[in-house]
């Protein structure tokens, strides 16, 4: 399976990726767990230039292509070979990221970015998403008061980029019930995993 988590700032994605990891590998699943932008030492190089610096040095639909140049590399280098041998990926964050930062909060054209999916991610796409849903007030909280700032960049774009943020996360949830799960991110780290642990049962 290829499972990705998707959400804003701090949701808890990454804790509970690591716990559902730890959990299904206690069931004897072989699982890999990765983050975007990143997961190869190329893509890992352009996650830096995308979520540190200035807040205004990239325009939306650069932001879009340097997502997409990390997931090509990430795809081929990562991804589909361990899915080809038949591992369970774990993705913090993948394309409904790009759909939701640049396309709903940062209003790149949604042709490009519909262009790019089919071109880069083709039939690799999830077997199940989860979209981790959270007041952007209390999640921008969150994440302030657990970061180090070093990888702000986003954090810093302000509520009104959040709450659209969180209405475009809404949206992909809605347009793909087969495939997204709405999880309530605000409730404690036991009570998410379990939400989490009940889409994958169901």
């Amino acid at each position: 399976m290829f499972i990705t988590f998707e959400g804003g700032e701090g949701t808890g994605k990454s804790t509970q990726v690591k716990m559902l990891a730890m959990r299904l590998m206690g069931e004897g699943v072989n699982v890999l767990a990765t983050r975007e932008p990143g997961g190869t030492p190329e893509a890992e190089a352009i996650r830096g230039m995308l979520v540190s610096g200035d807040v205004t040095r990239w325009s939306p639909e650069a932001e879009a292509l340097l997502n997409y140049a990390a997931r090509d590399s990430h795809l081929r280098g990562l991804i589909r070979p361990a899915l080809a041998e038949g591992k369970t990926v774990l993705c913090d964050r993948f394309m409904d990221s790009t759909r939701a930062y640049q396309g709903y909060a940062g209003d790149c054209p949604f042709h490009l970015i519909d262009e790019l999916e089919r071109s880069i991610i083709g039939e690799t796409k999830p077997n199940l998403t989860l979209i981790f849903d959270l007041d952007p007030a209390a999640g921008l909280a969150r994440a302030h008061s657990r970061g180090d700032g070093s990888e702000d960049r986003y954090e810093r774009k302000g509520l009104d980029f959040h709450q659209r943020l969180r209405t475009g996360f809404l949206a992909i949830a809605k347009a793909e019930p087969k495939r997204c799960r709405l999880i309530d991110a605000s409730r404690s780290i036991e009570e998410v995993s379990d939400q989490i642990w009940q889409s994958l049962r169901g």
